[in-house]
């Protein structure tokens, strides 16, 4: 929604601004649908080329999060900090017990109460394999932790790849608009018999291929790849809890304390209190009793 507004600002700015000071749109409104297919169709033409067939899913896939933000909410990352508590307390009590768990999440009764963690495998992956490494007796915590780390900085420059392909999109469109600007002009000078008010039209509407392709690049395309940067490292904070809540667990630390350095470690704006986080916890140890 907030985008939606803060297109809607720009357009009227801009537009509204050009004919406050006495510009007439005509000239933009009749060139714009031929500058836009020689525009856009060059920018997704170079688009395909420079990008397989993942990322451009990836890369369409990602563009509603332009608007509809994070993924993960603060209740999100208080279910996610409940589920790791009581994996943690079974893996303590009973490792054996913990099998059924990691090697069957989506039949098992604690993953199960967390549809939404449940449905991304890359948090039930992540969280499933570090306890398995956990089982195979590191003779070092660490060792697990630089695996943990070499596998999370994957995971996010992979997720990075759709703001990179929407970047150098963003690039490239002054330079397309300029193509069609010369166009433009090769296309006025083959009238140049005609009078000047003709004239001043056709130029009129070769410039807006100049304009076209700036405006998209900077007003729209660019903030696009800026905002979705932003969306995806915000999102990437919800793995990062994953590991600092299961190396707290492997250097030994009390269950409480692993749940409190994820809390800690959890952005500010999605962070559950404590009390609700306590909450949370008490009714799960009831359960459990």
């Amino acid at each position: 929604m907030f985008g939606m507004i803060g297109i809607a600002v720009l357009l009227v700015m801009v537009f509204g601004g050009y004919v406050l000071a006495g510009g007439h749109l005509g000239i933009i409104l009749k060139a714009l649908p031929f500058e836009m297919i020689m525009i856009g169709g060059a920018a997704v033409g170079s688009f395909l080329i420079s990008n397989d067939v993942s990322t451009v899913k990836h890369t369409l896939a990602d563009i509603k999060k332009v608007f509809k933000g994070p993924h993960w909410q603060t209740a999100d990352y208080r279910d996610l900090l409940c589920l790791l508590f009581e994996l943690i307390r079974v893996a303590r009590g009973n490792p054996v017990a913990l099998e059924e768990h990691i090697e069957n999440p989506q039949d098992s009764a604690i993953f199960t109460r967390y549809p939404r963690i449940l449905s991304d495998h890359e948090a039930v992956d992540l969280i499933c394999d570090t306890f398995r490494a956990a089982g195979m007796n590191y003779d070092d915590p660490h060792q697990v932790e630089e695996v943990l780390d070499k596998r999370m900085e994957a995971s996010a420059q992979h997720a990075q790849h759709s703001t990179h392909a929407l970047q150098a999109m963003a690039d490239a469109l002054p330079a397309l608009g300029i193509v069609a600007a010369v166009l433009g002009v090769i296309k006025t000078m083959g009238s140049i018999d005609q009078p000047p008010e003709i004239l001043g039209k056709m130029i009129g509407g070769a410039l807006v291929g100049t304009f076209l392709g700036v405006f998209l690049a900077y007003g729209l395309i660019g903030p696009f790849a800026a905002r979705l940067k932003t969306v995806l490292e915000e999102e990437a904070q919800f793995y990062r809890l994953i590991r600092e809540v299961l190396v707290a667990n492997l250097h030994n630390h009390p269950a409480n304390i692993c749940i409190e350095v994820g809390r800690q470690n959890t952005p500010h704006q999605v962070r559950p209190s404590f009390a609700d986080l306590e909450q949370a916890l008490r009714g799960l140890r009831q359960e459990a009793a």
